[in-house]
């Protein structure tokens, strides 16, 4: 499976007061179904609605929706660069409209001094799946799996492709309840360096520290 991000730019800034003290939020569009977005790929909503769903019921509702600030190289939350906590996610025909609350780490005060000094934020959404060619539409499989809805990024129109190419590259697979980068490459590399002697074994070998360290669920 392999890891796609989607960027949104167009979110709002908001500051909200309670009991005395303000509270930073960004609120936007965070997803979209049945459109060709400008990575070339589009979603189906069927798949999205089971994703948000699964995301509010395991995440949102018990306070665990957290995004990071810039360009993730995997699927999973990188604690020490979390920057906001998602606390809504609900949809509104093709969108799904969230709102995250920055926090108070060091990456959140980063993102909430760059959204008071005027910078452009936008949102990336996170998640593993495969894509399918329709035409001239890459369309995402219903294998996909949302990790998380919004990272916070740069202004989308900055040069990102070369970052989101070498991302999507990579491919991933569940192990031990984490994912994790696979070792395809490497083990193509050893059976290509390998011997006519060699060969057989070297394959048998690669196949069962595949499947040792693949677990199905």
């Amino acid at each position: 499976m392999k890891l796609i991000a989607e960027e949104i730019v167009d979110v709002s800034f908001l500051t909200e007061e309670n009991n005395g003290k303000k509270n930073h939020f960004i609120e936007g569009i965070f997803l979209q179904a049945e459109l060709k977005n400008r990575n070339g790929r589009m979603y189906p909503i069927s798949t999205l609605q089971r994703e948000v769903a699964n995301y509010n019921e395991s995440y949102v509702s018990k306070g665990r929706a957290l995004g990071e600030l810039g360009h993730p190289d995997g699927p999973s939350i990188n604690l020490d660069r979390v920057s906001h906590k998602i606390v809504s996610l609900e949809q509104k025909g093709n969108n799904f409209i969230g709102k995250a609350k920055l926090l108070e780490t060091p990456m959140g005060r980063i993102a909430k001094n760059l959204l008071e000094e005027g910078v452009k934020l936008g949102v990336s959404s996170r998640g593993l799946g495969s894509i399918e060619r329709r035409g001239d539409t890459n369309v995402v499989k219903d294998d996909f799996m949302l990790s998380t809805a919004a990272d916070i990024v740069a202004d989308p129109s900055a040069p990102d492709a070369f970052v989101e190419g070498i991302m999507e590259g990579r491919e991933w697979v569940w192990n031990n309840g984490l994912w994790k980068e696979s070792d395809i490459a490497a083990v193509k590399e050893s059976i290509d360096n390998s011997s006519v002697n060699e060969l057989t074994e070297k394959k048998l070998k690669a196949f069962e520290n595949l499947l040792r360290n693949f677990q199905v669920w």
